[in-house]
């Protein structure tokens, strides 16, 4: 069974700095993609960074580049968002997903079968 647990959300000043963590268990394929997508009330959710597992190639949504740096530690099955210059605009309820298809569009929610529950960055200005 999979189990992805986020950890790591929080409240921060517009400036600051969040690294958020998420460790996944039981998850067999060899190769498979993780990211993060984040969703405020009223708002469908959106992917904010991917890394494929097999070259570690990565992802990022227009809206986070050059603030924000995806990673993963194998050996510790974590993933991790490193989050730089937040700004209030980030604020939103952040998961963790994986996504076990070929080729999926990395940013589409519905091509991850794999999530965690969330945890929460607020940004305040």
């Amino acid at each position: 069974q999979v189990h992805l647990m986020e950890s790591g959300g929080g409240s921060v000043q517009a400036g600051g700095s969040l690294r958020l963590s998420c460790e996944a268990s039981g998850i067999t394929y060899g190769r498979y993609y993780m990211g993060w997508f984040r969703q405020t009330p009223g708002k469908e959710r959106g992917g904010v960074a991917t890394i494929y597992t097999g070259t570690s190639g990565t992802y990022y949504a227009d809206s986070v580049k050059g603030r924000v740096t995806i990673s993963r530690d194998a050996a510790k099955n974590t993933l991790y968002l490193q989050m730089d210059s937040l700004k209030p605009e980030d604020t939103a309820i952040y998961a963790c997903a994986a996504s076990t298809h070929w080729f999926p569009i990395w940013w589409n929610w519905q091509e991850y079968n794999y999530w965690g529950q969330g945890t929460q960055v607020t940004v305040s200005s």
